[in-house]
Formats: C-alpha cells, structure tokens, sequence
C-alpha cells in the first residue's frame, strides 16, 4: 500500500500570499504546503482523497494513470475546488465521487452544468454517491469506512481504508463511534493546524492525543498553515514515530 501527500496544508497554503514570516519565507521545499489532499494505491486500486484547487498543480507532479474513487472530507472549496480538473482522468471513464448528503447538495449548487440530464461536452464525468458514517462499502474490492468527525460544528467525514489507513482532516473533535472505526489502524493522517487553539481545527497538541488514543504505528499530521512553524522544529518536537507530513511525501507499508 502507498499514500502520497500531494498537499500537506491549509486553506490558505503555504507560502501565504502576501506574508514574509520565516515559515513563508522558508527556502526548505517542506515549507511549501499546497492545499490538502492525498493519493492512495493499493494493488490495482488508485483512489483520491478530496480534490482542492491545486489538484492540477499537484497530478503534474505524478505518474498519469486511473483514479477509480475520489473520497471528499467536506464541501468546503480548499477540498473541492479542483473537481473540474478531473477531466483528463475521466476520458478513462466515469469517476465515483463519495461524500455526505450535505457536500453532495452543494456540489450539485456549485457545479450544477456536471449533474444535468443534458450534459456539456468535455465536461468531468463524475457520479456522485452519499458515504454514510459507520456505512462501509467496497471500490475494485477494496473495503473503505467514512466516519464522522466534527470540523467544529460541521459533521464532515474521516475515512478508513483497506482497514491499514485513517485519514481525517479539518477535525476539532471526535465521537467515540468513530474512535472505534478507527482502531487498530497502522497508519493515521490526521489534522494539525498549529500550536494556538482554533475554533474549528485541531491543535498539534489535540491531534498528538487523537494519535495516543488510537495507537497507529505511525502517524502523519497534515493541514498546517504557517503558524505552524517551520518544519524542521516541529519535526524535532514529535515524538518518534509522529511525523509532520510534506507535499510529496511517500509512505509504503
């Protein structure tokens, strides 16, 4: 199995524009933080983890190939902002999008010329399907869990794939339900915006609690904005086998 982070940060991204702080003005290419996303392999399956507006930024960097599921967190445009450039993947066919109710309304609202009878051509072929907490369901064999988490007051989605990797983001707090889906998991990605408490968004030290609590082998923070300091330190600060993840970045297991 094979995750590749093809955005490590926040809303904003990093560098931010306009800003000269030393994380913004940082020479080393793990300061660099597209917005979050993730591509994961598992033998013949390719799946996305939501698709933000670097995602065409982010594919030119990758070897091209299918994408046969894309997985999104939540409506919010830093996750969905580069749907439409999912149309040279979808020449090899119509793409499954999984989200909650509430992403899927508004996708329709947003993107309405993709979700009608009659279609434009050149358009991404996309289908949307409601992924339901607890709901598990099978992409080319390969079992994925959506769970819930709290991205402040908003119900957004984790996911749970092929029973070795969690994978949740733009999370402040966590029902128990879904700390049970996720047990036993080798690998978590999870959020971790900065140091300073956030209304909506996990702190480095909320999500080093989260990565107590579930005891993966190894665990990965993802969505960090500059606040965060620079890599290196953070990296330092972390215990052994908690990392602070990169654009780029490739775990195999």
């Amino acid at each position: 199995m094979k995750l590749t982070i093809l955005g490590s940060g926040t809303s904003t991204g990093v560098p931010e524009v306009g800003c000269k702080c030393e994380v913004c003005s940082s020479t080393d290419p793990r300061d660099k933080r597209l917005r979050c996303s993730a591509l994961v392999e598992m033998d013949d399956a390719r799946f996305l983890i939501d698709c933000g507006p670097d995602f065409r930024e982010q594919m030119l960097r990758q070897p091209f190939g299918p994408i046969d599921a894309v997985f999104i967190s939540h409506e919010h445009y830093d996750h969905v902002g580069g749907l439409d450039d999912l149309r040279p993947f979808t020449r090899m066919g119509e793409i499954p999008v999984y989200a909650n109710s509430l992403t899927m309304d508004h996708l329709k609202m947003r993107m309405p010329y993709c979700f009608v009878d009659k279609i434009y051509p050149g358009i991404p072929k996309m289908q949307l399907i409601e992924a339901c907490p607890g709901e598990s369901f099978r992409v080319k064999g390969i079992e994925v869990m959506p769970l819930e988490v709290m991205h402040g007051k908003l119900p957004i989605l984790g996911y749970r794939i092929g029973g070795q990797l969690g994978y949740v983001t733009d999370m402040l707090t966590m029902p128990e339900e879904s700390y049970r889906l996720l047990a036993g998991v080798e690998i978590l990605v999870v959020n971790a915006l900065r140091f300073d408490p956030h209304p909506t968004h996990q702190t480095v030290e909320e999500a080093l609690q989260v990565v107590e609590r579930i005891a993966p082998r190894e665990a990965y923070f993802i969505h960090a904005s500059h606040h965060i300091g620079l890599h290196a330190r953070v990296e330092e600060m972390l215990p052994a086998h908690v990392h602070m993840a990169y654009d780029g970045m490739e775990v195999t297991w």
